[in-house]
C-alpha cells in the first residue's frame, strides 16, 4: 500500500495537470467533451490523492521507519491516535493532508454542479484543478512525505510532547477543512469574471461553500485557543501569535463577504466588495500557509524553514496577477446596480461593518508581516508585541460589536427617526441599564464596561427580534412559545440563525472583558503547605499542598503536584499539574519536558494550577484566576452552530420563494 500511495500522488499530479488543460479548453472552445473529460481528470485526481493519503497513513500504523516523515514524527510506543493524528503533525504530512481535502472539496464541487452553473463550471472546475495541480507539485517535489532514509533506525523520534493532545487530533483539520473550502469560492469566482457572468448566479453558487469554510474557521479558531490554554501554560488562549494571527486573517475577510454578499442579492450592490472578498480569502488562507510553513515567522505552531516558502510565495504573485488583471478588465461589468441611498440605512450599517472587519484583517496582516518588512529594511527583525494588536484591535472590536445590534434594526435604504425610535428605545435601555448596574457595583475599568454596555445592547437586539417573530407566529397561527420559536428559526434560517451567531459573539466579547480581571500567583510550597489567593470576586482560596509525586507513563515519565482547593468551607476535587519527560521505546529522553495544567472550571471562573519546575523538594507554582473562560468556549459554539443552522439547504420550494424575493423591488423604506 505504501508503494501504491507513492506512485498514486504521482499520478495525481499528471491528472491534475489533465484537468486544468482539457477544462480550460473545453471552456473557451465551447467543447463539451472536452470539459467532460477535465471533469473526470478531477475525479481520477480525487482518487489518486486518496490513495496517496491511505498509503501514509499506512506508513504511520505500522511503523515504516524507512521512510523520513515516519521516524521524524512518530515512535514504535507512541499511542494509535497520535500516530493517525501525526499525518498533520509535520509539514510533508500536512501539505498531503491539504491536497486531501482540496481534491475532496474540489470533486464535490464538480458533481454537486454537474447539472447547475454549466457555463461557469469549465472555468470553475479548471481553477480548482489548477489550485491542486500546485499543491500535489509541491508536496511531491519539494517536501514529499514518501522521502525514504538510507537506513532504517530502530525507532522514530515521535510526535512533539505538545501535539499529544486531544485537540491537535481535532484542530489541525478542522483548520484545513476552513482554509481549503476558501479555494472553492475562488474557483467560482475566477469563472464569473472569466465569463462575465457576475450577476448573483455565482453568488448562490459559493454562498454555502463560504459558509463551510467560515464554520470550520470558527471551530477550528474556538479549538486552536482551547488547545493553547490547556497545553501551553501561559494561562490565557490567545497571545497574537502570527500563526494564531493567519487563522484569524481568512475569517475575518470571509465574514465580511457573507455579510456583503446579502446586499448584492437584496440590491445588487458591493459587486467589487464581493469580489474581492472572496479572491482575499482565499489568498489569506494560502498566505497563513506560506507563514506557516516558509520559516519567515518564528512562532509555536510553525514548520522548520524549508523551501516551500518559496513555491507559496510564487503561488501567490501568480493568482493575485491573475485576479487583478481581470477585475481591473471587468470594473464595468461589477459596477453597481443601486446606489447607497442614506448613511443611516441598513445597507450602510452592512458598508461599515465591511470595512471595520477589513481593517482589524488589515491590523492583524500588518502586525504579523512587520518583522518580516523590518528584516527586510533594516536586517534585523522588529517584533509586534500584544500591545500593539490590543491598541488597535479592541477598539475597533467595540465597534463591530455595536454595528451588530445596529444592523438589523435600521430599515433599508434610508432610516425614518420614527424607525429609529421605535427600534432603539428597548436594546438600547437594556444595554444602559447592564452598563449601569455594573457600574454601581464598581466596574471602573473603561474597554470591559463598554464592552458588556454594547453587549447589552446587542443581547437586547436579538431578543427583541425573537420576540417580534414569535409574537407574530403566535398571533397568526396561535402556536404555543416553543413551537412558535422552533418554527421562526426553520422557516427564516438565513436571518435567526445570523441572530444565533450574533448571540455567540455576544457571549465572547463579554468573556474577553472578563479576562481583563483576572488574577496570578506565583509562590513556591512544600508538602503540606497551604496558601491564600483573593480570586477577582474578592473571595479568599486556600490551596493545601497535598505532595509531589512521580511515575511512569507509556511514553513518558512524570512529576506532579496535587493542592487542595478550598473555599468558605467547601473543598473541592484535587487540583494537579504535571512536568512530563517523553522517551522513545528504548528509553532515550526525546524533546524538552512539557507542562500539562490543572483546570478547575465554573461557569464564573476558571481556577489553572500550572508546575513551573521543582526546587529543592519544592513545587514551583503558579495559580491563575481566569473570569468566564467557559464561555468563550460556549460562545464558539454557538457562533458554529447558527453558521450550521443558515448553512443548512431549505426545500426547493422555499428556494425557489427566496429568490423571487431577493429580486423583488424594495419599497421605499422597509421596517427591521
Amino acid at each position: 500500500m505504501i508503494l501504491i500511495g507513492e506512485l498514486s500522488l504521482w499520478i495525481a499530479l499528471l491528472m491534475a495537470a489533465w484537468s486544468v488543460t482539457t477544462s480550460f479548453a473545453g471552456g473557451r472552445m465551447g467543447r463539451a467533451d472536452l470539459i467532460l473529460s477535465g471533469e473526470r481528470g478531477l475525479y481520477a485526481s480525487v482518487g489518486f490523492v486518496v490513495l496517496a493519503s491511505l498509503g501514509l497513513w499506512t506508513a504511520l500504523l505500522t511503523s515504516d521507519f524507512s521512510l523520513s516523515y515516519v521516524a521524524s514524527y512518530t515512535s514504535a510506543n507512541l499511542p494509535t491516535v497520535y500516530k493517525i493524528s501525526a499525518f498533520w503533525g509535520g509539514q510533508s504530512g500536512s501539505m498531503l493532508f491539504w491536497c486531501l481535502i482540496l481534491a475532496l472539496y474540489a470533486g464535490a464541487a464538480t458533481f454537486l454542479n454537474r447539472r447547475h452553473n454549466r457555463q461557469l463550471m469549465p472555468w470553475v472546475t479548471g481553477t480548482n484543478a489548477a489550485v491542486l495541480l500546485f499543491f500535489v507539485a509541491t508536496t511531491a517535489i519539494a517536501t514529499n512525505p514518501y522521502t525514504r532514509l538510507d537506513w532504517v533506525p530502530a525507532d522514530g523520534r515521535g510526535l512533539n510532547p505538545q501535539l499529544q493532545n486531544p485537540a491537535m487530533a481535532i484542530h489541525p483539520p478542522l483548520l484545513y477543512l476552513g482554509y481549503v473550502a476558501t479555494a472553492i469560492p475562488f474557483g467560482f469566482a475566477v469563472a464569473a469574471l472569466v465569463t462575465r457572468r457576475l450577476d448573483a448566479e455565482w453568488l448562490g453558487a459559493v454562498r454555502r461553500w463560504s459558509l463551510v469554510s467560515w464554520v470550520f474557521l470558527t471551530l477550528g479558531i474556538v479549538m486552536g485557543m482551547w488547545w493553547a490554554y490547556v497545553e501551553l501554560g501561559w494561562g490565557g488562549y490567545w497571545m497574537w501569535d502570527p500563526v494564531e494571527n493567519a487563522s484569524l486573517l481568512p475569517w475575518l475577510s470571509g465574514t465580511a463577504f457573507l455579510h456583503s454578499i446579502m446586499i448584492q442579492e437584496k440590491r445588487g450592490m458591493l459587486r467589487k466588495w464581493n469580489i474581492v472578498l472572496v479572491v482575499g480569502t482565499f489568498l489569506l488562507s494560502v498566505l497563513g500557509t506560506f507563514i506557516t510553513r516558509s520559516g519567515v515567522i518564528t512562532s509555536v505552531h510553525s514548520f522548520a524553514q524549508s523551501s516551500v516558502g518559496t513555491w507559496f510565495a510564487a503561488f501567490m504573485v501568480l493568482a493575485l496577477a491573475v485576479t487583478v488583471f481581470l477585475v481591473w478588465t471587468r470594473l464595468r461589468d461589477l459596477e453597481a446596480q443601486a446606489q447607497l441611498e442614506a448613511m443611516i440605512s441598513r445597507e450602510a450599517a452592512f458598508l461599515y461593518n465591511n470595512l471595520v472587519l477589513v481593517g482589524i484583517a488589515f491590523s492583524v496582516l500588518w502586525g504579523t508581516l512587520f518583522p518580516i518588512l523590518s528584516e527586510a529594511v533594516r536586517g534585523s527583525k522588529i517584533t509586534v508585541g500584544e500591545s500593539f494588536f490590543n491598541a488597535v484591535n479592541v477598539p475597533l472590536g467595540l465597534v463591530l460589536l455595536a454595528l451588530t445590534g445596529i444592523g438589523p434594526l435600521i430599515a433599508w435604504r434610508k432610516a425614518s427617526v420614527q424607525n429609529i425610535q421605535r427600534q432603539f428605545a428597548g436594546p438600547a435601555a437594556f444595554g444602559l441599564i447592564v452598563g449601569a448596574a455594573l457600574l454601581t457595583l464598581g466596574m471602573r475599568r473603561f474597554y470591559p464596561l463598554v464592552s458588556y454596555t454594547l453587549a447589552g445592547f446587542v443581547a437586547g437586539t436579538i431578543l427583541q427580534e425573537f420576540w417580534k417573530g414569535v409574537g407574530a407566529r403566535r398571533r397568526m397561527y396561535g402556536e404555543n412559545p416553543a413551537v412558535a420559536l422552533g418554527r421562526l428559526v426553520a422557516r427564516n434560517r438565513r436571518r435567526y440563525g445570523g441572530y444565533i451567531v450574533h448571540a455567540g459573539i455576544v457571549i465572547l466579547f463579554a468573556a474577553w472583558a472578563g479576562m481583563a480581571f483576572k488574577k496570578e500567583y506565583d509562590v513556591t510550597m512544600a508538602d503540606g503547605d497551604t496558601y491564600r489567593a483573593v480570586d477577582p470576586y474578592g473571595r479568599t482560596w486556600t490551596f493545601t499542598n497535598e505532595g509531589l509525586s512521580s511515575f511512569k507513563a507509556l511514553n513518558r515519565e512524570v512529576v506532579a503536584v496535587a493542592l487542595r482547593p478550598e473555599l468558605d468551607g467547601t473543598r473541592y476535587d484535587l487540583l494537579t499539574s504535571e512536568k512530563r519527560q517523553h522517551f522513545d521505546s528504548r528509553g532515550n529522553p526525546t524533546f524538552q519536558p512539557s507542562t500539562e495544567v490543572g483546570i478547575m472550571t465554573h461557569n464564573d471562573q476558571d481556577v489553572y494550577l500550572v508546575l513551573a519546575g521543582v526546587v529543592n523538594g519544592k513545587a514551583e507554582i503558579r495559580i491563575n484566576f481566569n473570569p468566564l473562560v467557559v464561555w468563550v468556549w460556549h460562545g464558539g459554539i454557538l457562533m458554529a452552530l447558527g453558521g450550521l443552522i443558515v448553512m443548512w439547504p431549505a426545500s426547493e420550494r422555499r428556494r425557489q420563494q427566496g429568490y423571487v424575493t431577493a429580486l423583488a423591488p424594495e419599497p421605499e423604506a422597509v421596517s427591521a
